[in-house]
């Protein structure tokens, strides 16, 4: 049995139960409190060291990372449809994967961490500036497209989606983008979706 470790409230554990979900995969969700700092318990670093969420426990497979646990379900029980094989097919896939850990990170996702969690250390105007960037490049991308690559959902759509739908939870605004909103309704319609918290 597949077993996933997140929060209810993290934008990268929902990507991957989102994932589990679109698959068809049963799981046991195993909810970590991060407010109750949870990860940073001896028990959970003996787990995942990092100490962060989410952390996917497959048989003897331990992996950690929202990005990696998508590659490894796709490839493991999704086949091409979620991840191609071929070199250009697959590079456009993980560009997006990239662009979830850089671009999206340091403007939606940490715009979210600011306003709802209270962290801190984020500089808010620069993750502002960082949002509307991503933004305009998604709507502009998405203008003439019904997903990020292909004809169809690939792990690049749930990778972005989250923080990118989260958006008004750092209060950012999303009405400006009308293709980006379109998109984040048609993943919202796939046989599977997983709502959570804000979405």
């Amino acid at each position: 049995m597949i077993k996933l470790y997140g929060h209810e409230l993290s934008g990268n554990s929902h990507k991957v139960r989102l994932l589990l979900e679109l698959l068809g995969l049963d799981y046991d969700w195993v909810n970590v409190d991060l407010m109750k700092a949870e990860h940073k318990s001896p028990e959970y670093l003996a787990l995942n060291p990092f100490g962060q969420v989410p952390l996917l426990i497959d048989g003897d497979v331990r992996l950690a990372d929202a990005q990696a646990i998508l590659v490894y379900l796709a490839r493991q029980y999704g086949g091409e449809d979620w991840l191609p094989t071929e070199a250009l097919p697959l590079a456009q896939v993980v560009r997006w994967l990239s662009t979830t850990a850089g671009e999206v990170r340091q403007g939606p996702e940490n715009a979210r961490l600011y306003h709802l969690f209270g962290a801190t250390n984020i500089n808010i105007d620069r993750a502002h500036q960082k949002a509307e960037h991503i933004l305009t490049q998604l709507d502009k991308h998405l203008h003439d497209r019904p997903w990020l690559e292909f004809d169809r959902p690939t792990i690049a759509d749930v990778a972005v989606f989250p923080y990118v739908a989260l958006a008004r939870d750092g209060k950012v605004d999303l009405d400006a983008y009308p293709s980006v909103l379109a998109w984040i309704d048609r993943i919202k319609q796939l046989p599977g979706f997983v709502p959570m918290a804000g979405l």
